[in-house]
């Protein structure tokens, strides 16, 4: 069994919550460093556009709506305690929006969650596309932690590049995130309270689950129909961190970060919980959590995997398992169904 030490994270927690109040006011023109490159503030943003749920989320949770013109990329519903902040700012699109459309606000900030928004092969535009128009940007910091993926799980060449990831994902990334922008809009205080209750959720699941170390978990986000090979999360992205916050492992032991792999591959990881994603986009059939279900339960082949026969699939919100604030959110939802099922 593992040992985890929680004063640390407990103490940090408390550290920051005594601390917010006396976060420092932003001295402006502010720059901050951000995926290797320099990013220069003359004043806080006034007409935000957020590419990616992930982006939009913690500016809305900041409680930033006001300076925000639109957002886009939401794969799935905003989380219910943004609900009323989401619907002040115009949706361009819940899938990737166009140039044309996001200059049209006339944005003066443009922070992306993923490469593919705003990268190098981005589908939207690259960095330096927006910066030569004046328009600043920010890159997760999680996005630009992966290094290019060419092959899928099983050897094949990739059909789509996502990245590989070295080294396990934490919600340090997501906080670095958080302190940047908090700071970019002079609302360090609340930056600071947002991380020091992340911190304390996540020091309670560590503790709840401080006993266990040997659960597999299997996270399926979608598939285009059970024909296809289905898209999983990779050894070392925030579902390996959710897998880990809860005693337990990835079950598909991969650096790749959206491996593509066929139910053969799959049936051989033998995980103990299968993670059905529910993604709201309804791009594909098998975006719904429901439908996962059902084929799990009733190919003749996959639904005499251990897991399906035990009753051991658990559902959680596709966007937990892109590097986000979904992510401690879809722990807390899986940790409530491990605790039903039939576990030693």
């Amino acid at each position: 069994m593992r040992t985890k030490s929680l004063a640390a994270l407990i103490g940090f927690a408390a550290t920051l919550l005594s601390t917010a109040a006396l976060a420092e006011p932003t001295v402006y023109p502010l720059t901050i460093e951000n995926c290797g490159q320099q990013v220069t503030f003359a004043k806080a943003p006034e007409r935000t556009v957020a590419l990616g749920h992930n982006s939009a989320e913690i500016l809305f949770l900041l409680g930033l709506e006001d300076r925000m013109a639109a957002t886009a990329f939401w794969p799935n519903k905003a989380l219910p305690e943004v609900e009323a902040a989401n619907s002040k700012v115009e949706v361009l699109t819940v899938e990737f929006p166009t140039l044309e459309a996001v200059l049209a606000k006339q944005p003066d900030f443009i922070p992306a969650m993923i490469v593919t928004l705003m990268g190098p092969d981005s589908k939207v535009a690259k960095r330096e596309d927006f910066e030569k128009l004046g328009i600043a940007t920010y890159l997760s910091p999680s996005a630009c932690t992966t290094v290019a993926d060419t092959q899928n799980a099983n050897g094949s060449k990739a059909t789509s590049v996502y990245g590989l990831r070295e080294n396990l994902w934490t919600m340090d990334l997501l906080y670095q995130e958080i302190d940047d922008l908090a700071r970019i809009f002079d609302v360090q205080d609340r930056g600071q309270a947002l991380i020091a209750d992340f911190k304390r959720r996540e020091a309670n699941l560590r503790a709840e689950f401080a006993k266990r170390d040997d659960l597999t978990f299997l996270f399926w986000f979608s598939s285009p129909s059970p024909a296809d090979d289905a898209y999983l999360t990779g050894g070392n992205g925030p579902s390996a961190y959710i897998a880990d916050l809860l005693g337990g492992s990835n079950a598909l032991k991969t650096e790749a970060e959206w491996p593509a792999l066929g139910w053969e591959g799959i049936m051989a990881t033998n995980p103990t919980v299968i993670v059905a994603a529910q993604v709201d986009r309804k791009r594909w059939g098998l975006d719904e959590a429901e439908n996962k279900i059902d084929f799990l339960s009733t190919d003749p082949a996959v639904s005499q995997m251990e897991a399906v026969k035990s009753g051991r699939i658990a559902v959680i919100s596709g966007a937990a398992m892109n590097p986000s604030v979904h992510t401690i959110y879809g722990a807390e939802q899986l940790a409530k169904q491990i605790k039903a099922f039939d576990l030693k």
